[in-house]
């Protein structure tokens, strides 16, 4: 976001899917001038994508349809619902918009919006209805991991719990922790 706001011709980047193993390529959405493409997440059978335009001065939410090769938006914000891009990142399970800084606040962009005050090392892992999973480390002298469970609505920690959840491709949760 600085680099575009000190050069408005500002290259955007390129997003290309690539199916394995026949090589087809895919570009879902047009590079142009000022867009930038977020990392993809996988779920139900799509790949979703954030894009920050700063040409139009919006961040949108694609969704390509891997079995039909289809891309629609499913959602438009303006750029001005974020105080800037660090750290935005969507999150699958479901879709979720978010944005951390080393302020101690996290912040849902969408679909929904929320503030919430975490601790310093805590980072977001997943949304599971009104509950948002963090992971938190220490290093108390030993080094450790915590899950941390807070509410979605009042941000009031719910549960903490030794370990981290792992999320996998197909969807299972798997609780890691060291004995």
């Amino acid at each position: 976001e600085e680099i575009a706001s000190l050069n408005p011709e500002l290259e955007g980047n390129l997003l290309l899917f690539i199916h394995y193993p026949d090589g087809e390529v895919l570009e879902p959405v047009k590079s142009r001038k000022g867009l930038i493409f977020g990392e993809p997440v996988y779920g139900d059978s799509m790949l979703s994508f954030p894009a920050v335009d700063f040409v139009n001065r919006t961040i949108t939410i694609y969704c390509f349809d891997c079995g039909k090769r289809t891309c629609r938006e499913e959602a438009v914000l303006p750029l001005s619902s974020v105080e800037n891009c660090y750290n935005l990142r969507l999150h699958e399970y479901p879709l979720t918009l978010s944005r951390q800084q080393n302020d101690g606040i996290f912040e849902l962009v969408w679909p929904e919006r929320r503030e919430i005050a975490i601790g310093n090392t805590e980072t977001f892992n997943f949304r599971d209805g009104d509950r948002l999973y963090f992971t938190a480390w220490y290093e108390d002298p030993d080094y450790r991991e915590e899950s941390v469970v807070r509410d979605i609505g009042t941000g009031e920690v719910l549960e903490q719990f030794r370990g981290d959840i792992l999320i996998m491709p197909n969807g299972d949760r798997w609780h890691i922790c060291d004995s």
